[in-house]
């Protein structure tokens, strides 16, 4: 397994990538359909170039199995700070992935001056949770009733890494 930055060549396959993630797991944002691809492929083609945002995926299998967004804070007053998002095929999770993924985003923040990593999560996904915890994140508050799933009300964590320099 590899981790690189993806490029405008491989939009078409992250795409699919998102839309497989967003299938088969309970508690992204976005339920399956929700997404307009064509206006996200010109959103990701911009995210590409700017400089405090990134997008990484793992390949195996000679596929795309996971990715992590970084969204950079675009006020001087957050361009320090960077929201991420990821997703890890099913059929991959457990592999390790996640940790890399994590680990790579890392890696380029520090290499940005970035200074504090965080996103938020249900509180019911435990194995997402144990993983950010894993890479280092806190639980900086509870977001109540931040989402709806299946006519239910879910929490959600606020989590952050400080990055030192």
């Amino acid at each position: 397994m590899t981790t690189r930055r993806i490029t405008t060549a491989d939009l078409p396959e992250f795409l699919q990538l998102i839309d497989a993630v967003e299938r088969d797991s309970e508690y992204m944002l976005m339920e399956p359909g929700e997404r307009d691809f064509q206006s996200e492929e010109e959103k990701i083609s911009k995210i590409l170039n700017l400089p405090n945002c990134v997008i990484i995926a793992a390949e195996m299998d000679h596929k795309l199995a996971g990715y992590i967004m970084g969204l950079g804070g675009q006020a001087v007053r957050n361009r320090h700070s960077v929201y991420l998002v990821a997703g890890v095929l099913k059929e991959y999770r457990g592999r390790g992935i996640g940790t890399q993924l994590f680990d790579s985003v890392e890696s380029w923040a520090v290499s940005k001056n970035i200074h504090r990593l965080e996103l938020t999560t249900a509180v019911k996904n435990t194995s997402a949770v144990h993983l950010y915890k894993k890479a280092g994140f806190e639980i900086e508050g509870i977001k109540k009733d931040s989402l709806k799933i299946n006519q239910s009300f879910i929490d959600e964590y606020y989590m952050c890494k400080i990055i030192q320099s």
